[in-house]
């Protein structure tokens, strides 16, 4: 759906590249995460993406097509949710859904309160914009984008300024896009954002995609081949995980206690970042 060959941006009076030779796919229906810290170049490849920003180099071919042969049909068929909440604030939560719905040709505007009862804010959609949080404008945000039904959806820190539990119903509604074959394209510095969500991610660090590959391959690599295992008394000890059902040590530890603790030994998605790119996502 989305292919980026050696994609490269400055900014008007910079000497430095934002983006250095980006090169990366996104298959149709597939959740694909850019994982860097602020500054790396995450928001400015999507900006590129859907058409705010131009004056770039290399290819960047959306659905079969350079996304500047797309006229403005191109809009109809991708939803953006912005980093920053970016609402009239005077107009009511209803009213700039409705406002943004009238943009399109897809424009459903019975469909309303089902969209602000997905994501809580039903009772507070005749409310104006201005006396709502932080956290309720993201979930204003999360569903003007969605509203038209769009094929792409680029999502930039689509957790940001939420509490865990309505981080957790954005999370499961994105899920649920993606069920529904969208292509969505997310930037974000949360490892556990991008290993919920994603099916693929890549690390960008100051302008470069240093590694593309799926968080379940990533965390096994470069982590440990072995579980852990913790008995009730303390006792902790580690066992290779090949051929572990084979191990007569293992069988043997685990015979002297009560097991409290067994897992793997694969890294999170943030220690494999650290290890690839020498960088914090949090930096």
């Amino acid at each position: 759906m989305i292919e980026v060959k050696k994609l490269e941006f400055t900014y008007p009076g910079n000497d430095t590249p934002t983006l250095k030779q980006l090169s990366f796919e996104i298959k149709r229906g597939e959740i694909f995460g850019f994982l860097g810290p602020s500054g790396a170049g995450k928001s400015t490849a999507q900006k590129i993406l859907y058409k705010t920003l131009n004056g770039y180099k290399g290819e960047v071919i959306i659905d079969g097509k350079d996304v500047n042969s797309w006229d403005q049909s191109y809009f109809e068929n991708i939803g953006v949710g912005f980093e920053l909440p970016n609402h009239y604030l005077k107009l009511t939560g209803k009213e700039n859904l409705a406002l943004f719905a009238s943009f399109y040709r897809k424009n459903k505007p019975a469909d309303l309160l089902h969209l602000f009862e997905m994501v809580g804010l039903e009772k507070d959609m005749d409310k104006a914009v201005e006396t709502y949080s932080k956290g309720m404008k993201m979930r204003l945000n999360f569903i003007r984008a969605i509203q038209h039904d769009p094929d792409i959806l680029y999502f930039d820190e689509p957790t940001s300024g939420l509490d865990p539990v309505n981080a957790q119903i954005i999370r499961k509604h994105i899920m649920r896009l993606k069920e529904a074959g969208k292509t969505i394209f997310i930037t974000t510095h949360s490892m556990h954002t991008a290993d919920e969500l994603c099916d693929r991610v890549g690390f960008i660090v100051d302008g470069e995609l240093r590694i593309t590959d799926t968080p379940e391959r990533l965390k096994a690599k470069y982590g440990k081949q072995a579980v852990e295992v913790q008995l009730a008394d303390g006792q902790m000890q580690e066992f290779p995980l090949a051929k572990l059902g084979e191990s007569t040590a293992f069988a043997a530890f685990i015979r002297l206690g009560e097991v409290s603790k067994i897992h793997t030994m694969e890294a999170s998605l943030e220690e494999v970042f650290i290890k690839v790119t020498g960088k914090s996502l949090k930096a």
